[in-house]
């Protein structure tokens, strides 16, 4: 029997409430509701914790006392309601009423009284709770972030703002290998879907409206695939070319990978992940384009991966990092990331650019690039590296909608457009 949509998203977001990521829960949590709700279960799960500062500020005014952790579920149930009453169509009744309701499917029928009342207060008294939020609860942002944001980006924080706390538009990349850009609009086209071109990569198409992808013309024999704008430009920068030795070194989950081997397919291109389950999802992608690479397990920062191997010409380094410019991707940055994560992943980021470079050939280039708009993790890491280095230079490239720093280029999220990327290109000296 099928699950209850919102109880199952409640079981979702009780999830990443304790600590567990978004995609690791939603995936088999799809399979418990009938075909016909999942995209109102993704809806619920991506749109709570989207705004899910913002709703557990409200929820702290509305409850008399805290819930036990051992009824999150119920807690996440309540911000579910919450989000439906203040951000969606849904009409108001049958919020609260399916909200409610779901306390039966979670085994928690004794909260039914309580999510009524406080639903239903929040109905009653919406606009003052809302106007009394502090300004990081009511842009729907964690503190650290909030602050890390109007101090980096003072003028552009209203429009980062809303840009994370938006849906993302699905932009396609099309695999010039199988088929042009323009031919593949026409193909969308003639199928009845609006898309337009893209202004920073010229292989990315972008859906007026989301759809089913393997719906789409040309996906399932892969002259289509997803990424976004802005993670297409890495590609470009790097400028593979037919006969070089690349590497790209944290390759999960292969949408540059792929992308490298589309623009230049006589390459031979090595594709490094520390992930091995991850690293799978690396060569699904290369065998859906008919694309060929080898994929290797092991620590980019580890001298002894690929040691003895020839150095590379070209490398690409897709750093971990706290994904701050990618947030309306992955809603549950909000609630999982915390202020100090930034630093540290600076130092494993800045172990991987040494291990990469170490493999780099003289005269070879290197881009970094990471999916952050915080300094910590993009020029903080580039600087002191370039700063003792006496053999790496910077030599970033324009890129169209940047910002210039002061060894890269920033991306800031943009609504309708592209996510918040950094990139900087090295060069090493002959």
């Amino acid at each position: 029997m099928a699950t209850d949509p919102r109880a199952a998203a409640a079981g979702v977001v009780a999830g990443v409430l304790g600590g567990r990521s978004l995609d690791a829960l939603l995936p088999a949590a799809r399979d418990t509701v009938d075909e016909r709700e999942r995209a109102l279960l993704a809806q619920l799960c991506y749109g709570t914790l989207r705004l899910a500062p913002r709703l557990t500020a409200l929820a702290e005014r509305l409850l008399d006392r805290p819930l036990r952790r051992k009824d999150r579920d119920v807690y996440a149930l309540l911000l579910l309601g919450l989000y439906q009453l203040g951000d969606t169509r849904i009409p108001d009744h049958a919020a609260v009423a399916e909200t409610v309701g779901a306390t039966g499917a979670l085994g928690k029928g004794w909260a039914r009284g309580l999510l009524n009342a406080v639903l239903r207060r929040y109905r009653r008294e919406q606009a003052s709770l809302d106007a009394a939020l502090p300004p990081a609860a009511a842009a729907a942002h964690p503190d650290w972030l909030y602050t890390a944001l109007a101090n980096a980006w003072p003028q552009a924080l209203d429009d980062i703002v809303a840009a994370n706390n938006s849906q993302p538009p699905l932009t396609l990349r099309v695999n010039r290998q199988r088929l042009g850009r323009d031919a593949a609009l026409a193909r969308l086209a003639d199928a009845g879907i609006e898309a337009r071109a893209g202004t920073l990569s010229a292989d990315a198409v972008t859906l007026v409206r989301p759809r089913p992808v393997e719906a789409l013309p040309g996906f399932s024999e892969g002259a289509l695939s997803v990424q976004d704008e802005a993670a297409q430009v890495a590609a470009r920068l790097l400028a593979p070319r037919d006969g070089e030795r690349i590497l790209d070194a944290c390759a999960a989950p292969g949408g540059k990978a792929c992308h490298l081997l589309e623009i230049a397919p006589g390459c031979e291109l090595t594709a490094l992940d520390v992930d091995p389950a991850r690293l799978a999802r690396v060569k699904e992608n290369l065998d859906r384009l008919g694309l060929r690479a080898r994929c290797l397990a092991g620590d980019a920062a580890d001298p002894a991966v690929l040691a003895g191997e020839p150095p590379f010409q070209a490398i690409l380094v897709d750093a971990p990092c706290s994904g701050s410019g990618v947030v309306r991707r992955h809603p549950d940055i909000k609630v999982l990331r915390r202020d100090a994560d930034a630093a540290q992943l600076a130092t494993r980021q800045r172990g991987i650019l040494d291990g990469c470079w170490a493999r780099l050939a003289p005269g070879g280039r290197l881009l970094y690039v990471t999916c952050s708009v915080l300094d910590a993790e993009n020029d903080a890491v580039i600087g002191p590296f370039l700063a003792e280095r006496e053999d790496a230079r910077a030599c970033t490239p324009p890129v169209a909608g940047a910002l210039p720093t002061a060894h890269g280029r920033q991306l800031l999220p943009a609504l309708d457009g592209g996510d918040g990327l950094y990139f900087a290109l090295l060069a090493k000296a002959p």
